[in-house]
């Protein structure tokens, strides 16, 4: 018996939840765990688990971490664009997900055997680790834009009014994910009974479990079916594409990259700034893998605070248009980022009596000839190299600052993201033409692949700039205040940049010629 057609277009007689939603809500949970959780413990496992042929370690130094966690990075958000092309032009969004998720779930497969790879192969953990990230930044990239499309598709004119609700369902789907995996991964990866096997592993499993529950929805899907090259050669070629284009390019490709490139290190320089410090806080003890979880907790609080306080109080004072939203997360992103760059200080002023106690701690343990290190970080990374667990480290950080401090910049942080990073999602899709969305979508992601770019060769520059000594000039403290400083000098010409904006809003309607034209001033894009 032949396979049953599938469904191309909503019945617009649906009035209720599209059946294939849950589908998708539990796909998005578990691959965002999968994702999320890999993610969170990387650069801890890169620079205190890695180990060569011969099971010896091989652990990166902290400029090395940095720059392969923002190479992925940037990978896993420039394919956004080749999977939005891929999708408009030749499979369609559900083969897209459905064959590039199973990629994803090899590059999880590849890192779970990483573990192994010393003691059964002869080999060291690299090659997998490097396969596994090309192969997760692939897969995982090319479906970004295609899966809440994909949502969106599910839904006709009968049940449209139900878009919002939905929305708000798959963004906590999002954020529930992330944050379970960023508690619960860096425990598999610490644990006696657990390691890198499992801490691995997990998010694989949780990956084939996403891919499976989306094949099982394949009949109930409405598979909206791919455009073709010619009609989106046609739409993106013509005046409203190339204004679209011309508008959102300085935007996407130039401001907005170097936000990314602060919040990003959430992920890499927070975490390793985390393990120089005390870790005791609201009564337990935190790895330093685990405090990023607060960030998509703050998310769900904060969304609503910014939605129905924040905004209604500041229209009051002075339009929130989107532009200015914009213009004020890029200066809180510097803020927090300010506050990083004092807790630095706070750790490299208390670091010489911790060093010179690890030190004494260590013994005899310390390799013959190994200088005592000036800088903590350094000590942290021999420590580790004497098989010392963050369990045993901790008693040794309890007079350095408090992740306390940390958790307050990434209130900042957060309160950052929700201005800049929700916004600039929601006018990427009101500012481009119909056909044109996932297109559009992707260069903003092609933007977020930019901003780890940056972080990617300032790191490598660090590290090939480095004296005899060890010391770059973006040591300490001043790593923290460039990118701050950074920020605030892209936002001085952002300002100037809104002043000429000129824009037009799109609005999807029963007919395509339901268009709200918007000639935008300063303070962004209004519909007239």
């Amino acid at each position: 018996m032949g396979e049953r057609p599938y469904l191309t277009a909503p019945d617009p007689k649906q009035t209720k939840f599209p059946r294939g939603v849950p589908f998708i809500i539990g796909n998005e949970l578990a691959e965002r765990f999968s994702f999320y959780g890999m993610k969170g413990i990387l650069v801890i496992f890169m620079t205190t688990y890695l180990l060569g042929p011969d099971g010896e370690a091989q652990n990166m130094n902290r400029e090395e971490a940095m720059s392969v966690y923002h190479l992925f990075t940037m990978s896993a958000y420039f394919f956004p664009m080749i999977g939005a092309l891929i999708a408009d032009i030749f499979l369609g969004k559900y083969r897209t997900i459905l064959w590039l998720s199973l990629l994803y779930c090899v590059g999880h497969g590849s890192l779970a055997l990483m573990d192994i790879a010393p003691h059964t192969m002869g080999w060291g953990m690299k090659p997998f680790l490097f396969a596994g990230l090309f192969l997760i930044a692939m897969g995982s990239g090319a479906i970004k834009p295609c899966v809440s499309a994909h949502v969106g598709d599910q839904f006709g004119t009968g049940n449209k009014h139900m878009l919002t609700k939905i929305f708000n369902w798959f963004y906590f789907s999002i954020n529930i994910g992330a944050a379970s995996s960023m508690i619960l991964t860096p425990i598999f990866l610490e644990a006696s009974w657990g390691g890198p096997w499992l801490a691995f592993g997990v998010p694989g499993v949780l990956m084939a479990l996403a891919t499976f529950l989306f094949w099982m929805g394949r009949h109930v899907f409405v598979h909206v079916p791919p455009a073709g090259l010619e009609s989106f050669m046609e739409e993106t070629f013509s005046e409203d594409g190339k204004r679209a284009i011309f508008n959102l390019i300085p935007l996407f490709m130039i401001f907005v990259p170097v936000f990314w490139a602060i919040f990003d290190q959430t992920g890499s320089s927070w975490v390793l700034q985390t393990e120089q410090m005390n870790r005791d806080f609201l009564g337990k003890t935190w790895l330093p893998s685990q405090v990023q979880a607060v960030n998509p907790i703050l998310i769900l609080i904060g969304i609503p605070i910014f939605t129905y306080v924040v905004y209604p109080l500041g229209d009051k004072i002075w339009k929130l248009t989107p532009l200015r939203k914009i213009g004020i997360g890029f200066v809180i992103t510097a803020g927090a980022f300010a506050l990083s760059a004092i807790i630095e200080s706070w750790i490299v002023g208390r670091s010489e009596a911790v060093i010179a106690q690890m030190w004494a701690g260590l013994g005899d343990a310390i390799p013959a000839g190994t200088a005592m290190p000036t800088k903590l970080s350094e000590m942290l990374s021999i420590a580790k190299e004497q098989g010392w667990t963050q369990t045993e480290i901790a008693p040794y950080l309890v007079d350095m600052p408090s992740i306390g401090w940390q958790f307050l910049a990434y209130i900042i942080m957060t309160a950052g993201e929700i201005l800049v990073s929700i916004v600039c999602l929601e006018f990427a899709y009101t500012q481009s033409p119909k056909k044109m969305k996932s297109f559009i979508m992707g260069v903003y992601m092609l933007g977020i692949s930019l901003g780890n770019f940056y972080v990617a060769g300032v790191n490598m520059i660090m590290e090939a700039t480095k004296d005899e000594a060890g010391n770059t000039p973006l040591d300490g403290p001043t790593y923290y205040w460039f990118f701050s400083g950074l920020m605030i000098a892209t936002t001085i010409v952002y300002i100037i940049y809104t002043q000429f904006y000129k824009g037009r809003t799109y609005i999807q309607g029963e007919e395509e010629a339901e268009i709200i034209e918007a000639e935008a001033e300063a303070e962004g894009t209004e519909a007239r």
